[in-house]
């Protein structure tokens, strides 16, 4: 073939594109390419001096060929000659092509030749403070010092949302992150980057079809033969993709109402080719003491994670085990009522590329503030406390479950990913990043539960001597100059929120020079993206103003797998299938019943609707009370 006249090439292995002509000799002699290649453009096709308006993409992640020639590409064979050449006023759909390396290495120096300056600005800041008080004899009041730090957050926020905004890519992470540790941010930060959870600059609708078309439609079907309706504004965009909301037709089960997540082309190296870069700089810094956290290691642990998330073949699977498991008990014998809404993915609509499940009513909880105010809910109302503790409720009771059970738990957890539903109900969505972790680490943290929560105070020896066993024993390795409190100090800053004061003195702020996370040498792998999870709660907890402990939380289930653990083999349900068939129709009658007063609670008129919410919180309250009076005696 005469490649050099025709474009299109792979960087890797020097193979040209070919035109339409020889597509099937083309996909048989690089098949290996195909399978391996990570950075092959798009394929532009030409026939008879005719443009084919639709472009099929090797894209960033290419299917594996089990034989010379797949469905995939026979039908972009066959159908780019049979229907697309004879519409010729179809609109041309462009796929993107993937980074070059070069462009990878440009958008690491763009990112960080933004974030040094603003991290020297403050030290700047500080030193000009220092010297207008010291050497000029300035004495700034507390307020007068507060709006100079507040103008330098306000400029740093900007400049930070601005990059991350024309990068986009694995930084948009990094916003989320941030977006949600308000208990660590300044306001200024938390709030300009909270549009990063769900609102990224989205592909064109166009774009997006092509995609789904490509991934999901058969042979002589149309677009129209799946979907009934289509809605090109997307319900929200983020880095790896968008979501559409749509209408199944009679023919795949509908009239269904259905969320379609799709796939940005080439996103794949483009995220990959971002983590590597922030890897490349946080490795020589891992023993730095300068930084709060072996940023080193987090972002090996993301790299690995964020590989898995761009497959949804395997997204699905896991919203299914994920589900599977938490609706059914710990020893699999009867059912049980999950506190959180998780949508199901539609049979024989998925692909490694675009996801069909169903479609989930609400705002991201990014939004909630928002959505709370147009419906004339207070912040501070018994409403808005009522809803807070629901949602730590319902987040601590998942992702307990989830890692201490089963051992496998959604991983990415941010504002972005938490819907509030319209009838109040709480939705957890976006389960491409999961993570399992092994028996041996869910044994081992159970027991730092128990512990943590069976103390008798906060300063008593024997208690934080066994939690700090506990802590190495999870694999946290202290510094060898650090106070013998430190690893107890790490467990209660990371798993219990409601410490007054942490033992040896440690500031509870982690990036307090005085922070227990200053102590740590290096934090097992395994456990970050269980540190990411509970990391979340805390800031909502903070946020919120609610004083949450998810050692208490989580004691009783801890409690239930340690004793699993001690028994040789699982214990008769006794019975029969007759009690766990009863158990589940209790289970479902109940879920039916709270389904009914909640519709019956959100018609109700706001002035009654806020006298019950006060009533509630007060019983709760009370109750919570009791049970502290309880275990402090």
């Amino acid at each position: 073939l005469e490649y050099q006249k025709y474009g299109g090439m792979c960087s890797t292995h020097g193979i040209k594109s070919c035109p339409t002509t020889y597509l099937f000799l083309f996909v048989c002699s690089w098949t290996s390419c195909l399978e391996h290649c990570t950075s092959f453009s798009p394929l532009s096709l030409a026939l008879n001096g005719k443009s084919i308006h639709r472009v099929y993409s090797v894209g960033s992640n290419p299917p594996t060929l089990s034989s010379p020639l797949t469905p995939l590409y026979a039908e972009a064979a066959s159908s780019t000659l049979s229907s697309d050449v004879e519409n010729e006023e179809e609109e041309t759909v462009s796929f993107p092509s993937p980074l070059t390396k070069t462009e990878r290495l440009a958008r690491a120096a763009t990112f960080w030749s933004t974030a040094v300056p603003i991290v020297a600005s403050y030290y700047g800041k500080f030193a000009e403070l220092k010297i207008r008080q010291q050497v000029r004899g300035e004495c700034l009041t507390d307020d007068e010092c507060q709006v100079e730090w507040d103008e330098r957050h306000e400029d740093g926020a900007n400049k930070l949302a601005d990059v991350i905004m024309s990068l986009k890519g694995f930084y948009v992470k990094t916003a989320q992150i941030i977006a949600s540790r308000q208990d660590l941010f300044p306001v200024q930060y938390t709030e300009r980057l909270a549009g990063f959870t769900d609102s990224i600059d989205p592909m064109p609708a166009s774009l997006a079809k092509a995609v789904i078309e490509q991934e999901l439609l058969n042979r002589d079907e149309k677009f129209e033969d799946v979907f009934s309706e289509f809605d090109e504004v997307p319900l929200g965009s983020a880095s790896i993709g968008q979501v559409h909301r749509a209408v199944l037709t009679e023919k795949y089960g509908g009239p269904k109402e259905v969320a379609i997540k799709v796939q940005r082309p080439a996103i794949e190296p483009k995220l990959l080719g971002d983590i590597a870069n922030l890897k490349a700089i946080s490795k020589p810094l891992q023993d730095n003491g300068a930084l709060p956290l072996d940023y080193y290691t987090v972002f090996c642990e993301l790299e690995k994670q964020l590989a898995d998330e761009f497959d949804f073949v395997a997204e699905a699977a896991a919203m299914d085990r994920i589900y599977t498991a938490l609706t059914r008990s710990i020893d699999g014998s009867t059912r049980t009522e999950v506190p959180l809404v998780i949508p199901r993915p539609v049979p024989g609509l998925v692909s490694k590329r675009v996801l069909v499940m169903d479609y989930l009513k609400g705002v991201p909880l990014s939004r909630a503030k928002e959505e709370m105010e147009r419906r004339g809910i207070h912040p501070d109302s018994p409403e808005s406390k009522l809803f807070a503790r629901k949602l730590l409720r319902a987040l601590t009771e998942v992702f307990g479950r989830s890692i201490l059970e089963t051992g496998f738990f959604h991983a990415d957890p941010h504002p972005g990913n938490i819907f509030v539903l319209d009838n109040g109900d709480i939705g957890l969505i976006d389960f491409g990043q999961v993570k399992q972790i092994s028996g041996r680490s869910r044994e081992t943290l159970a027991k730092v539960m128990v512990a943590l929560d069976d103390r008798v105070s906060d300063t008593n020896p024997a208690d934080l001597k066994k939690i700090g066993d506990l802590a190495i024993e999870l694999g946290v390795k202290i510094k060898e100059d650090a106070k013998p409190e430190a690893a107890a100090a790490v467990a209660m800053w990371l798993f219990d929120g409601s410490v007054e004061e942490l033992p040896g003195g440690y500031d509870k702020g982690e990036l307090s020079p005085n922070s227990p996370v200053k102590e740590l040498q290096s934090f097992p792998q395994d456990l970050v993206l269980v540190g990411r999870s509970t990391i979340l709660i805390k800031g909502i907890s903070s946020r919120l103003n609610v004083p949450w402990s998810l050692s208490k939380e989580w004691a009783p289930t801890s409690r239930e797998v340690l004793d699993r653990y001690k028994s040789s083999t699982t214990p008769a349900v006794s019975g029969g299938p007759v009690m766990v068939r009863f158990r589940d129709v209790l289970v479902t009658l109940k879920q039916w019943g709270k389904g009914k007063v909640t519709l019956t609670v959100t018609k109700l008129p706001p002035p009654i609707r806020r006298k019950l919410a006060a009533v509630v919180v007060k019983l709760q309250e009370r109750k919570a009370r009791k049970q502290a009076s309880q275990n402090k005696s």
